[in-house]
């Protein structure tokens, strides 16, 4: 049995408050990376966490590198995310709610 879309939206939005005041006090930066290209996996400094959820996952993603990154999450069996435009020190969440997807990796965009 599916929750409402009211219900769902208000799930996922409680959960992004709870891993984002979760994170916030120990944010850390991070040496500089080498330079890399669009479509490269993103690197280490861009910490990634994946959550189970009923209905997918979700995928916190925390910039911790030395400079802003451009990166987007990739889905395998189902839709990516957008490229998220993070500036260091940031926290972004994508959430994924699919029957067949999975977390692929995080690449540069």
């Amino acid at each position: 049995m599916s929750l409402p879309k009211s219900l769902r939206l208000r799930s996922s939005f409680v959960r992004v408050a709870a891993v984002t005041a979760a994170v916030a006090g120990g944010l850390t930066l991070s040496a500089p990376t080498a330079s890399a290209a669009v479509g490269d996996t993103a690197p280490s400094c861009v910490n990634r966490t994946v959550y189970s959820t009923p209905a997918g996952f979700d995928v916190l993603l925390q910039n911790k590198c030395a400079s802003q990154m451009s990166v987007k999450v990739i889905v395998d069996y189902g839709g990516d995310s957008n490229c998220y435009v993070m500036a260091k020190g940031t926290v972004q969440v994508f959430v994924y709610e699919g029957v067949f997807g999975s977390y692929g990796k995080t690449v540069l965009c």
